[in-house]
Order: structure tokens, then C-alpha cells, then sequence
């Protein structure tokens, strides 16, 4: 479990893929030791389990299902990625609750510049999950917990301060690449109960 508050990414210095598979090293600033090998690691908004740690890079596999799922057939070498280590009980929620388990990929359609702030136009790949998407929900975007701004037939918006885009890599983001999207989980389960 994670909540989406990024302080932390990584660069992809190897990339090896295969036909149904991936195996990617990252080098960041994210402090793991030998013992966190086995542990998740939320990357890019999916939960990975750390294969590996050598020569300064984290390793991490990534089956077929999460490809067909994420935005990760598209990784290249260079491209920065979030990180974020699991929540620990007690520690403060300041973000939203994230699984690492992405519900589909959105394309970006447009970035408007307010201020300092972007404001994103996004069209989410899986037409049946807009009924998900809800005005001031949460919405988790390659990991980072954000708030819906509004919702139109086609599309919905996010509003990103300087502050995420410091630290996060939605700074890198163009019109039309893909981003990994987490539905808030509470909103999936309230709507499963009372309509299923």
C-alpha cells in the first residue's frame, strides 16, 4: 500500500526487454539495502517487487499482464520514473490510498499553463472506467495522488502545482504519451456494492 506522495524517482540505466517480459535497473537516491530485496516498491504507480540490487541499480521485473496494463512497453533508457517505498503502520496518509495496481493507461490531449501550474486534459483508455472518474476524487497518475478537477463525456483534468511537478516526473510528460492511472479504491468498491 502506498499513498502517492513522490519524493523520490529514478533514472532506467538498463533495460533489457524481452517478448513477455522486462527487466529494467534504476539508479536513484532511494535508499534500499540488500535486506529490502523482496519488498514492493511502487514505480511509476506499480507495485514491483525488488528483484535485485547491483552495482547501484534497483532491479525490477515486469511480467506480461502489468505491460498489457501500464504504460511500461513504452520504457526507454534515460526516462525517469517515481518511487515511492510502502506506507509503514502509523505513518501519515497525506496523499490518497494506492495498491500499485493500475486500472488502465489515460493519454494526455492537452497542457495548459496557468501560472506556474499545468492543467492536463486526459483521455483515459478504458471507456467503462469514466464512470470512476468523479470531480475531487482522488486519482492516483504514475503514482502520484492527485484530484480530479472536473469530468467531461470524453475526458478529465488534473491540476498540477510547481511543488508535484518538482518532484514527481509528470514535469516530463508531453501531449499524447501515456500515464499510468489508479482509480481511487474506495470509489471502486462503493460503486461494485451498490451496483454489482
Amino acid at each position: 500500500m502506498f499513498n502517492g506522495i513522490i519524493f523520490h524517482t529514478g533514472q532506467i540505466n538498463f533495460l533489457k526487454k524481452n517478448k513477455k517480459s522486462i527487466l529494467i535497473g534504476i539508479k536513484t537516491n532511494l535508499k534500499l539495502k540488500k535486506k529490502d530485496i523482496g519488498s514492493s516498491i511502487c514505480c511509476n504507480g506499480v507495485c514491483l517487487t525488488l528483484e535485485n540490487i547491483k552495482k547501484g541499480l534497483l532491479y525490477f521485473y515486469i511480467s506480461l499482464e502489468t505491460i498489457k496494463k501500464t504504460n511500461f512497453a513504452n520504457l526507454k533508457v534515460g526516462q525517469k520514473i517515481n518511487l515511492e517505498k510502502s506506507i509503514k503502520f502509523g505513518q501519515e496518509i497525506s496523499g490518497n490510498f494506492i495498491q500499485g495496481h493500475v486500472d488502465s493507461t489515460a493519454k494526455i490531449k492537452k497542457i495548459n499553463f496557468i501560472d506556474k501550474s499545468w492543467v492536463l486534459k486526459l483521455q483515459i483508455n478504458e471507456k467503462s472506467l469514466l464512470k470512476h472518474l468523479v470531480a475531487k476524487a482522488s486519482v492516483s497518475i504514475n503514482g502520484v495522488s492527485l484530484t480530479i478537477s472536473s469530468v467531461s463525456k470524453q475526458n478529465f483534468y488534473l491540476n498540477i502545482i510547481p511543488h508535484t511537478l518538482k518532484l514527481t516526473n509528470l514535469k516530463n510528460v508531453k501531449v499524447n504519451d501515456l500515464v499510468n492511472v489508479e482509480l481511487d479504491i474506495f470509489g471502486k468498491y462503493i460503486y461494485k456494492y451498490i451496483y454489482a
